[in-house]
């Protein structure tokens, strides 16, 4: 009989590994908050300002053997990855918001086409998109440097392209009450809420990921596809994310892992771009 499966090899044996990704296997569980302004045919109105704080789990599973890539230009290669399960539900009601099945890659530096080694990330959401983002990683001392992102939208086409909204038309995202638990000024930045999570921890190292749908690697950009209905209504565009993933020491000196993230969805309704951002710290288990 054929095989129809891919065999695991021995964890000594000499080959591609999985570098930055390498403490990613396991199960992450913890909390985090979400915005999205979405559209409101329903009720008609143009939008509305969600917003949610989350618990989920983030469940990754290596891929057992090494991939090999067959080239043309240059002799073959071979990488390893990890298959991934996202679910996020609301904290308050434990109504599903998200699900993802994906796969994070390992890849190594190329010649042809020349790029430097990268990880990738592919992903298929249930609304009907289909995404596939790059870019790169590095690994530093100490904690991570969270800089504050905007949920502010901007005008996605005309004259005023690539200007912020003003004035009361976005009067939602300042009266908007937040979800119990998430802190001040998390409609204007979400990222507060990792960067208050972790105030109080000693982080000793941090592997970073960095990836985008519009990242450049070697000539060749990713992307989102979408079916017709997200297209027309509510069209996502583009997604950039950051992965922190962190070794902190508690008060005995011992260690866990911690995982957090800030990821950004561009929605295009109404000839605006509305960021949708996710953010969330998460402990191995």
């Amino acid at each position: 009989m054929a095989t129809v499966f891919r065999a695991s090899a021995p964890v000594a044996q000499t080959g591609p590994d999985l570098g930055p990704l390498l403490e990613l296997p396991g199960t992450w569980v913890g909390n985090g908050f979400n915005l999205i302004s979405r559209p409101d045919q329903h009720d008609n109105k143009p939008f509305f300002l969600e917003l949610n704080a989350t618990r989920e789990t983030l469940s990754f599973t290596p891929i057992g053997s090494p991939i090999p890539n067959r080239g043309s230009g240059q002799d073959d290669i071979f990488f390893l990855g990890v298959h991934y399960l996202q679910q996020v539900s609301d904290a308050a009601t434990n109504g599903a918001l998200h699900l993802e099945p994906g796969m994070w890659l390992n890849i190594p530096a190329t010649t042809d086409p020349a790029a430097p080694a990268s990880v990738v990330r592919m992903a298929t959401i249930p609304h009907g998109d289909a995404l596939l983002a790059q870019g790169s990683s590095l690994t530093v001392e100490g904690p991570p440097l969270i800089d504050p992102v905007d949920s502010t939208p901007t005008f996605s086409t005309g004259p005023n392209a690539g200007q912020k909204l003003t004035g009361a038309y976005l009067d939602p995202f300042t009266t908007t009450p937040l979800p119990p638990g998430i802190d001040a000024g998390a409609i204007a930045n979400p990222n507060v809420v990792l960067t208050e999570a972790i105030s109080k921890q000693k982080i000793v190292e941090t592997t970073v990921l960095i990836i985008s749908t519009t990242t450049n690697v070697g000539g060749v950009t990713g992307g989102i596809q979408n079916i017709p209905f997200v297209v027309k209504n509510a069209n996502a565009v583009a997604m950039s994310a950051i992965f922190w993933i962190e070794k902190v020491q508690s008060d005995d000196g011992s260690t866990f892992m911690q995982l957090q993230y800030t990821q950004q969805v561009t929605l295009d309704f109404l000839g605006i771009n509305w960021p949708h951002i996710q953010v969330a710290t998460l402990v191995k288990q």
